[in-house]
């Protein structure tokens, strides 16, 4: 699918038997994500809240068109403030209202793109967000460019073809630089005002559960926090069957 920027981006459509609103959920993977990566998740969670979905791959990820210009600090900022809302407006009707299902830098998106435009967000839900670079979160990052320059993740190559080198060091060079080492997004979500569920591991290797204070501190309106035991980075593929409850009986009065 083509923005109106001239972006292609690979989008998937989920459809499910009667559905109980024309409400869409919206997934935004994770910082190294495509759309099989999230497994069946997005299937499992629109079938239980009967509700159809849509996955999409940012520019630089999977079948999307490749990175065209360096990352900056701001490189959340401009998929969550230019990206999304180009998608959302070639793909659908200004009435649309949607969720927002977001993992790890998706759900750091999440929380910039309904700080701005809140009209239509009728609820979110993040996994693993980032609303500060932690010691602990770049601490992370290094295992991840050791395994990855001796071939332990080069399972990587299938999903993202030959944009893979590209995007793995533009996530890890961004993250790692002394530029980032200070950002900080508390300030700009706080105009968020759409319920909220907030979700993160115990065992997170680039998060503490202080994301999730901060997350409630910052943005307006309700916010629910869920820190899951004895769970890592990825939630919904390390505890999908508990993630999928917990978001279902968050959401059901949104759909």
């Amino acid at each position: 699918m083509k923005l109106a920027s001239g972006i292609q981006l690979n989008c998937e459509s989920i459809r499910v038997v009667e559905p109980v609103s024309d409400t869409i959920l919206i997934f935004l993977h994770e910082a190294l994500g495509s759309i099989p990566q999230w497994r069946s998740f997005p299937i499992e969670l629109c079938e239980k809240l009967k509700l159809n979905g849509l996955i999409y791959e940012r520019q630089g990820h999977g079948s999307s068109a490749t990175l065209t210009e360096p990352r900056n600090d701001h490189y959340l900022h401009e998929y969550a403030l230019n990206e999304l809302p180009d998608l959302i407006e070639t793909l659908f009707s200004p009435d649309q209202k949607f969720i927002l299902i977001g993992h790890s830098d998706g759900g750091t998106i999440a929380l910039l793109y309904g700080a701005q435009f809140p009209k239509r967000l009728k609820a979110a839900v993040t996994m693993a967000a980032h609303v500060i670079n932690e010691p602990e979160t770049i601490a992370g990052i290094q295992p991840a460019i050791d395994a990855y320059n001796t071939g332990k993740l080069k399972k990587l190559s299938l999903y993202h073809g030959d944009k893979t080198d590209d995007l793995f060091f533009a996530w890890a060079n961004t993250w790692n630089s002394e530029s980032f080492k200070n950002w900080n997004i508390c300030r700009d979500i706080q105009a968020f005002t759409a319920p909220l569920l907030s979700i993160q591991g115990a065992n997170d290797q680039y998060g503490t559960p202080l994301q999730l204070d901060l997350i409630k501190q910052s943005i307006q309106g309700e916010c629910e926090t869920v820190l899951i035991p004895a769970c890592g980075h990825h939630p919904h593929l390390e505890k999908q069957t508990e993630v999928i409850d917990l978001i279902s009986e968050f959401l059901v009065a949104y759909r």
